[in-house]
């Protein structure tokens, strides 16, 4: 399939970039103590899943609804305690994987992580414990 040169998909690099987007962002996730918790399994089928749907995300390839269904990402994540501090963390996480690898750099880039960030406020489901 043929992408559109205005999505975000091909502006990044396709996939890519989001390979080594996964690769750099979760090590961070599970070094960090908040997170780590949240993310039990196999980190080979977690990095998949996160392919699939940033695929989708950035207006490539529909990876993830093609498996899964509809990504609806918020219900998807209700069984987990996201609180505000957990998405601040994520997004660090997902900042320092940006500038890893050069993405940060990117106009395209700048665009993917802003949406990210709201995504992040979108998935807190519960307040901070502390």
């Amino acid at each position: 399939m043929d992408y559109k040169m205005n999505t975000l998909f091909s502006g990044i690099g396709g996939a890519e970039t989001i390979e080594k987007l996964v690769n750099a962002f979760y090590p961070r996730v599970y070094a960090d103590k908040d997170l780590s918790p949240l993310f039990e399994g196999d980190i080979e089928d977690i990095k998949r899943k996160q392919r699939m749907f940033l695929s989708q995300f950035t207006g490539g390839p529909a990876l993830y609804s093609e498996e899964f269904g509809p990504p609806a990402m918020q219900q998807r994540h209700l069984p987990f305690e996201v609180t505000p501090k957990r998405a601040t963390c994520w997004l660090r996480c997902m900042k320092e994987a940006f500038h890893e690898i050069g993405l940060d750099e990117n106009p395209a880039g700048q665009a993917f992580y802003d949406r990210l960030t709201q995504v992040a406020g979108i998935m807190v489901n519960s307040p901070d414990s502390e």
